[in-house]
């Protein structure tokens, strides 16, 4: 359960009132339900409930707007627009919840505006098709564990997949339809997306799983870690934070100077679609994005554009 109902672990906002006390667990525990929006929503809760301490208002009941829009001016100081904005936005529907549930009779940051912020290019760090395919043939594939990072790396890049869809996929979340490999993606908002593989990625998963030696554990995790340096595997499934510290360790063997992450390898195989005459609605579709605005935040095409132009400045 996300938060509890004792004193230690409650923001003080919400102490003086037994029915904002069990509002707000159930908020976290039942109506929020992925982990990392809980986690971030958790923490703007956190920072109201302190900024509310320390201008000595200690019960619900005394939070007007004027409270909230001085709480966001705060955290201007201190935060990205973005961060801010999901602040207010937690806040809002926090204080919704609390209207319904007969706690509050009006939401106090409803009426308040956040920070305008717009933005139509991503800051992922973003590899070229040549950088990518460096990074794949560097890993060392006559060990499980370079079997396995090959396959993890090469469907991310090839199904545009997110790594939280990765590393929770089990063994039988890959599997032949029509002569032909497919992988079963479990996004974010209970999403359920299934889409063919890349002959490439056919071979990596195929090679991975053979040698690994799982294919009959159907129910178990496809990605999972390693004992030690045996290099033997477990029967746990990797975690992001596992994906990550691999991403940094194969990227600086291929002598890749891109500080790349997790999601680098999306936005990648994005931009390389797209560029070998892929279009934004297929890509939406294969990425499971509800807009093709969010898809085109992963569009990097206009990077060499622009590169191309500052050459052109012949000092």
């Amino acid at each position: 359960m996300a938060l509890t109902t004792s004193s230690t672990s409650l923001p003080s906002l919400f102490l003086a009132r037994p029915a904002a006390r069990t509002r707000l667990r159930d908020f976290f525990s039942s109506h929020i339900r992925n982990p990392h929006t809980r986690r971030a929503y958790r923490e703007a809760v956190r920072q109201f409930s302190g900024f509310c301490t320390e201008h000595g208002i200690t019960d619900l009941a005394q939070v007007e707007p004027a409270h909230v829009a001085a709480f966001v001016e705060a955290q201007l100081k201190l935060h990205s627009k973005p961060t801010v904005k999901q602040r207010l936005a937690a806040l809002r529907m926090l204080f919704d919840w609390m209207v319904v549930g007969q706690v509050l009779p009006i939401n106090p940051a409803h009426a308040v505006r956040g920070p305008k912020h717009s933005q139509r290019r991503g800051k992922t760090p973003v590899l070229q098709a040549n950088e990518a395919r460096a990074l794949l043939d560097a890993i060392d594939t006559t060990s499980l564990p370079g079997l396995r990072d090959r396959a993890l790396i090469g469907l991310m890049v090839y199904t545009f997949a997110r790594v939280g869809a990765t590393v929770a996929m089990k063994v039988e979340d890959y599997f032949v339809q029509g002569r032909r490999g497919w992988v079963r993606l479990h996004e974010q908002g209970g999403k359920e997306h299934e889409m063919p593989t890349h002959h490439n990625l056919d071979r990596y998963v195929e090679e991975y799983i053979s040698v690994a030696g799982i294919a009959q554990d159907r129910k178990g995790p496809l990605f999972r870690t390693t004992r030690g340096r045996s290099g033997e595997l477990t029967g746990n499934a990797m975690l992001q934070s596992d994906v990550w510290r691999m991403i940094r360790r194969r990227a600086l063997a291929a002598g890749i100077k891109t500080e790349i992450g997790c999601h680098t390898f999306r936005a990648t195989g994005i931009t390389a679609y797209l560029k070998n005459g892929g279009k934004l609605e297929v890509a939406q579709l294969m990425a499971a994005h509800e807009s093709a605005r969010t898809t085109g935040l992963y569009d990097r095409r206009s990077d060499e554009v622009s590169l191309d132009e500052v050459e052109r400045i012949g000092i």
